[in-house]
């Protein structure tokens, strides 16, 4: 199971780099760019982090936990910068304050990811 998780990982992280350049092109086209230039920010910053997550999968146990809440917070919190700038309300309410706490939230697992013994190869 671990192994289509780690796969699914890299492929948020190419598809948020994406989104994270498409969003900063539309910031810089717009009236009003705060909205897309913060999903922009959050996006192109948390791309790589899925990334090294990916590379540190093998050792890390806190990988896969790690990336599910980095995944999760990054698409909450850009999606309802997003659909604020273009249909003028969010996904929920405190969607964007809810996905900003499981960005930390991933954060801290990577962190605590560093008290943890590395996992040991079979």
């Amino acid at each position: 199971m671990s192994f289509p998780l780690r796969s699914a990982s890299l492929l948020v992280a190419g598809l948020m780099g994406l989104t994270g350049v498409v969003t900063a092109a539309a910031a810089s086209h717009g009236s009003d760019p705060r909205l897309m230039a913060g999903a922009s920010a959050m996006c192109l910053a948390h791309a790589p982090a899925l990334v090294a997550l990916h590379a540190a999968w093998p050792g890390l146990r806190t990988a896969a936990l790690a990336s599910l809440l980095l995944a999760l917070g990054t698409a909450l919190f850009a999606g309802d910068l997003v659909l604020r700038h273009f249909a003028g309300h969010g996904l929920f309410p405190m969607s964007a304050p809810t996905g900003g706490v499981t960005m930390m939230a991933g954060w801290l697992a990577v962190a605590l990811g560093a008290f943890l013994p590395p996992r040991r190869e079979h």
